[in-house]
């Protein structure tokens, strides 16, 4: 065969193979949901952020406004709560333990009815009404949920076999796109989400993450979350810091993440008899703490605890009990079923924690307030590089990377000591078990042999 008609018949096939839908259609569908993403994660921060704002100024005031939140807050919770389980079922909570668990199951209908477009839409729905009522919670979490389930969408469309890697994507993405930390995004995605993670799912999670970090930067630029600080420890009396902060956050991060998957559990046994009106009771219950909390805090504990925690980097003093009132909020909020994330409040108290410390050892409060975050974040999830990488990322202060890396480590080594179960991953064995309990009773009711179903490995 001539040279020349070969090299013909090579441009031919390579023309044919690059042109092919088959190729580019996946591509593009992947590009768009990641950037989707990005987009939607800026709008839902811009909702979340007016509903927050709403709720301080119908509360403003030290009259009778003052006292609304006995009234918002528990009606609230309450109609959160019935929503999500009446017509957003596996909505409730951070959103993270649905995402995970739809990791691990290899059946297309078991993982929709953790991770869809529904789903995703009454998430951020609830999530903006509870901070609206003035709940303790975050959109970070929710955040997950909403991007695994839009890449698990472009999966189908695409005919991707990936589904799993791209949960694992767009869970990064999700992350990255919230807190503006692209780092911490493929973190995450290694430490928390995946666990035992497949190199394979390298490109598709960066990929991920570059193009919902390009929407978000297009809408609202480049930022640091706390804003920025240049402390470190540099003497003696900071490196004491670093250890109490580090034991002291690692502790109460493995209470509050004990205190959970037990109220969980026990709830769920709780509410057998009359699912429904018993969760609206537990609802209501817990946002009438919270009010009372939040109304004896001056309002300090409403919200995500954005505003508290940044003001304790750049420096302030937060008074010595918000980081006790703001993990009470946190975690009753967290136990009454809503929709909403601990990412942004355990990072509030984290902060509250550390500038309660600093005031007793008398160190720099953004110092105090940077460890406290790392240690105590650490000890909520088991997950100390997720921890000290996104506090950078969100701080800016790269000067204390060391400073920060032990505090994370001595955070997750203490709570380790306390609770040995992550509290993700120990939330999304619910979700896996019911999965199996409700495929194991359609093979029943269809007279099939009972299958040995087992969730899917790494």
């Amino acid at each position: 065969m001539h040279p020349a008609y070969k090299r013909v018949r090579v441009l031919r096939r390579s023309h044919a193979i690059w042109m092919s839908p088959r190729l580019w259609r996946p591509r593009l569908v992947f590009w768009a949901g990641a950037l989707a993403i990005g987009v939607i994660s800026v709008v839902f921060a811009h909702v979340a952020d007016l509903a927050q704002e709403l709720f301080r100024n119908m509360t403003a005031g030290s009259g009778w406004q003052s006292w609304l939140p006995i009234l918002i807050t528990p009606l609230g919770f309450t109609f959160c709560a019935w929503i999500a389980y009446s017509y957003f079922p596996n909505s409730e909570g951070s959103g993270i333990p649905q995402a995970i668990a739809a990791r691990h199951l290899t059946d297309d209908e078991d993982r929709s009815r953790l991770l869809s477009l529904r789903l995703a839409f009454g998430k951020i729905l609830l999530t903006v009404i509870g901070l609206f009522s003035g709940a303790s919670i975050g959109r970070e979490g929710p955040t997950v949920q909403v991007g695994a389930s839009i890449m698990l969408l472009s999966a189908r469309i695409g005919g991707m076999a990936q589904a799993r890697g791209l949960i694992l994507a767009g869970s990064a993405a999700g992350i990255s796109a919230a807190f503006n930390t692209p780092l911490a995004g493929i973190v995450f995605a290694i430490e928390e989400m995946g666990r035992a993670y497949a190199a394979r799912t390298n490109g598709l999670v960066l990929s991920a993450v570059i193009l919902a970090g390009l929407a978000s930067l297009g809408l609202v630029g480049n930022y640091t979350y706390f804003g920025t600080t240049t402390v470190t420890a540099s003497g003696s009396a900071e490196w004491v810091m670093v250890l109490v902060c580090g034991v002291c956050g690692g502790a109460f991060g493995a209470i509050f993440s004990a205190i959970v998957l037990k109220a969980s559990r026990r709830i769920k046994r709780l509410i057998q008899p009359q699912p429904l009106r018993r969760i609206l009771m537990i609802a209501a219950g817990c946002g009438l703490v919270v009010a009372l909390i939040g109304i004896f805090s001056g309002g300090q504990t409403f919200g995500t605890g954005y505003e508290q925690a940044r003001s304790a980097v750049e420096g302030a003093s937060l008074p010595p009990l918000f980081f006790l009132q703001k993990f009470l909020a946190g975690l009753l909020s967290t136990v009454s079923g809503i929709p909403g994330g601990i990412f942004a409040p355990s990072l509030a108290v984290g902060a509250g924690l550390g500038s309660s410390l600093g005031l007793v050892f008398g160190a720099s409060a953004s110092l105090a307030a940077v460890l406290g975050m790392a240690g105590y974040f650490a000890g909520v999830v088991q997950a100390p590089m997720t921890a000290f990488v996104i506090i950078l990322e969100m701080t800016g202060n790269h000067d204390n990377v060391i400073p920060l890396m032990c505090a994370s480590m001595l955070g997750y080594g203490t709570a380790r000591l306390i609770s040995h179960e992550p509290l993700y991953h120990g939330l999304s064995r619910g979700y896996i078990a019911e999965a199996l309990r409700l495929k194991r009773a359609k093979e029943r009711a269809e007279g099939e042999p009972v299958s040995a179903v087992q969730p899917a490995g790494e």
